[in-house]
């Protein structure tokens, strides 16, 4: 059949990942009003096991593998992520097929009584399982007391209010789609807070093989999206793709121009480095790759 009628699209559970899917699946439903769409919740290992382990260390899988073996064996037709959690591997016969439009990218500081960072007491406790956000925060702040903190959003919200937290950092992308932009302090600059390659934007993942589903979801893709990932992406890969080291890069067009930022940190988070190119738009990804060519020139690179 030309276009498939039913699709079952496979997810987490939390709150805000079925808000992310169900944002998924009206833009689908926009395009093809007859199309019926189920969705299948699956428990990750990630959702599971909530040792206080730092997220960036024991891999993006934890939070896809379980969805994409689902896929593989077609329990399910489309996985949804956020493409900040997808491992920059994709699975055999699994293709992201489509990005919708970039959310707001950047991270935000959650704090109690509404501090901003620089403002917040010597030696507060912030919370965050990311190397990449306790580098930046390090950076910023060597004096912070950055602590362990799992959860979903609205469980890190709560424990920020009822622990020893001061502060936690989330994703903006994911506070607006839960309408909880009211308990932001600050909006931290992605030009020196760099955010994950990929964070605000929406992947939908589907078989290789499945031609009628991926011109349904060519529909609802988003070109701007699609060329700035793939320079974050060709980012990643020259630093080591999978590597765990607190990387990060961000990347916009203006007025046809690419304005990249990229990050390194050592794996202790002690040392970080921020770096910024700017170019031709149609350049971004050659653009990206020499930033990240340049960052591993940094003495705490070596051997990578």
């Amino acid at each position: 059949m030309q276009n498939p009628k039913h699709l079952t699209i496979g997810t987490r559970g939390s709150k805000l990942a079925l808000i992310q899917t169900e944002l998924v699946a009206h833009a689908l439903r926009t395009q093809n009003p007859s199309l019926q769409i189920e969705t299948k919740i699956i428990t990750t290992k990630g959702d599971q096991n909530m040792a206080p382990i730092p997220l960036d260390t024991i891999g993006k899988a934890w939070f896809t593998a379980e969805i994409e073996a689902a896929l593989q064996n077609g329990e399910i037709d489309l996985a949804i992520h956020s493409l900040k959690d997808l491992p920059p591997e994709t699975p055999i016969n699994l293709t992201t097929a489509a990005v919708l439009q970039r959310d707001d990218p950047r991270d935000v500081l959650v704090t109690k009584h509404k501090e901003r960072l620089s403002t917040l007491p010597h030696g507060a406790i912030i919370g965050t399982d990311s190397l990449r956000r306790k580098t930046s925060l390090l950076q910023q702040r060597p004096d912070l007391n950055v602590k362990s903190i799992r959860g979903n959003v609205e469980t890190r919200l709560r424990k920020l209010y009822s622990e020893d937290y001061h502060a936690i950092v989330l994703a903006a992308a994911g506070l607006k789609r839960l309408d909880r932009l009211d308990v932001v302090a600050e909006f931290l600059d992605s030009s020196v807070f760099v955010p994950a390659i990929g964070q605000g934007v929406l992947a939908a993942e589907a078989r290789s093989d499945n031609s009628e589903l991926w011109n349904m979801l060519h529909s609802i893709q988003d070109q701007p999206t699609l060329k700035a990932t793939a320079a974050e992406q060709a980012f990643s890969r020259i630093i080591g793709g999978g590597c765990k080291l607190p990387i990060s890069c961000y990347v916009r067009f203006e007025k046809g121009t690419a304005y990249i930022h990229g990050m390194v940190g050592s794996n202790d988070t002690s040392q970080c480095v921020v770096k910024s190119v700017s170019g031709p738009e149609m350049e971004a990804v050659p653009l990206a790759e020499k930033l990240a060519r340049t960052l591993l020139k940094e003495p705490f690179m070596a051997g990578r």
